[in-house]
């Protein structure tokens, strides 16, 4: 799993399952002080999604976004696994390496 779809997955993780593309973007650039755009957003979650590591549901259409729904993303259990595997092997990459 790639950097960036592991950001992904924790903001998504961290904005509790509800989180969608903006709060996503917001979140990843609070966090690690990086500009992430929205298309670089929305890439990683379709592939995730493909992946099987995310799913969505649709919110209510609001005025606000002229009618249109928003799309709510939640991590699902293979997502969390890839996760958890990522760090353990980060973890024992790293054991012992000083830089």
């Amino acid at each position: 799993m790639g950097e960036f779809e592991q950001l992904v997955l924790l903001a998504v993780l961290r904005l509790d399952n509800r989180a969608y593309g903006m709060g996503i973007r917001e979140e990843i650039e609070r966090r690690t002080g990086r500009d992430v755009s929205y298309g670089a957003v929305y890439a990683t979650l379709d592939r995730l999604q493909r992946k099987g590591f995310v799913r969505f549901d649709m919110g209510e259409a609001t005025p606000e976004r002229g009618g249109r729904a928003r799309k709510y993303f939640g991590v699902e259990a293979p997502g969390r696994e890839a996760l958890r595997s990522t760090r353990t092997a980060l973890a024992v990459m790293w054991d012992g390496v000083s830089i």
